[in-house]
């Protein structure tokens, strides 16, 4: 399963490697279609491939940190 997510981070976790541990503790493979990084907020689009539950978890994982998560549609992904 895939899902593509719009994800904005916090300043204090730009230069974190939460996209890493997230993957790692959840068997997810990101694949990064897009990124942006200021000095105060990161924006980056991913397409995410693994499990529904753990998709689901590693999303949440994400949310608890403080990352906003955007479910996205378009054409990232055919």
């Amino acid at each position: 399963m895939k899902y593509r997510v719009r994800l904005t981070f916090p300043q204090h976790l730009i230069k974190e490697p939460v996209i890493f541990n997230m993957a790692k503790k959840y068997d997810i493979i990101p694949n990064i279609r897009r990124a942006r990084v200021t000095e105060t907020v990161g924006e980056m689009v991913l397409e995410l491939d693994g499990t529904e539950e753990n998709l689901k978890n590693g999303i949440e994982m994400l949310k608890r940190q403080g990352i906003e998560v955007e479910f996205v549609e378009g054409d990232l992904v055919e």
